[in-house]
This record gives structure tokens, C-alpha cells and sequence, in this order.
């Protein structure tokens, strides 16, 4: 009988972030608003949608094939994951010179539940 192995887990993929340790946020007032509007600033751009897309179908993937997989240049590729990255949405993690990025599960379920609110 031939033992299975587990696989190896990807280097550039991010590890899964904790929860938050403290109480459930709120999905109303003056915080959650100003939280929404950074969160859909982040996913205002077309491109920055089709990068989340491209995140959620594969664990990590690395500056380079994000780029041959959009019509733009890597600046303006960086600047996306850039702009995604500050607001939450994704997370990042050098393997080398490489830097994986990930989707950032927690975030992404926090957008939904505050989008479900208005």
C-alpha cells in the first residue's frame, strides 16, 4: 500500500490571515461606511475586478503572470495589486525575488456582508 504524501504547499501562497480577534464589526455607522467606501474604491476598476477574479480561481500567482494575463503594462499592473493590497483585498508574500499574491478570504467576506447592508 503506497502512502500518500501531502502535497507541498505552494511558496508564494499566503498563508490563510487569523480572524480578527476582537468583537464582530459593525455593518452600520460612520466606521463601516468609511470601510465600504474604501472597499469599493479598491474594486472600482475593471482591472482590479478581473485580478480578484484571476486570484480566486488559483491559490498564488506572481506579478509576471497576472501581467500576461491583462492587456496592460506591469507598472500599471503593480499599481493595481498596489491599490488592492492597501485596501485589504489581497495579500502578498516573497518567495526570492518573487512575490505571490493571494486572495484575503476574510476581507472578501467582510465586503460581502457590508455590500449586503445597503
Amino acid at each position: 500500500m503506497a502512502i500518500k504524501k501531502r502535497p507541498t504547499p505552494d511558496p508564494l501562497c499566503c498563508p490563510e490571515a487569523e480572524p480578527p480577534a476582537q468583537p464582530i464589526l459593525a455593518l452600520e455607522g460612520p466606521k463601516a461606511d468609511q470601510e465600504l467606501a474604501k472597499l469599493a474604491k479598491a474594486i472600482g476598476h475593471p482591472a482590479r475586478v478581473r485580478i480578484l477574479r484571476m486570484l480566486s480561481r488559483k491559490e498564488a500567482r506572481v506579478c509576471s503572470q497576472i501581467v500576461g494575463e491583462l492587456p496592460l503594462a506591469q507598472s500599471t499592473t503593480s499599481e493595481h495589486l498596489r491599490i488592492l493590497k492597501h485596501a485589504g483585498l489581497i495579500r502578498s508574500t516573497r518567495d526570492g525575488p518573487r512575490i505571490g499574491y493571494c486572495i484575503d478570504n476574510h476581507a472578501l467576506r467582510r465586503l460581502k456582508a457590508l455590500t449586503a447592508m445597503i
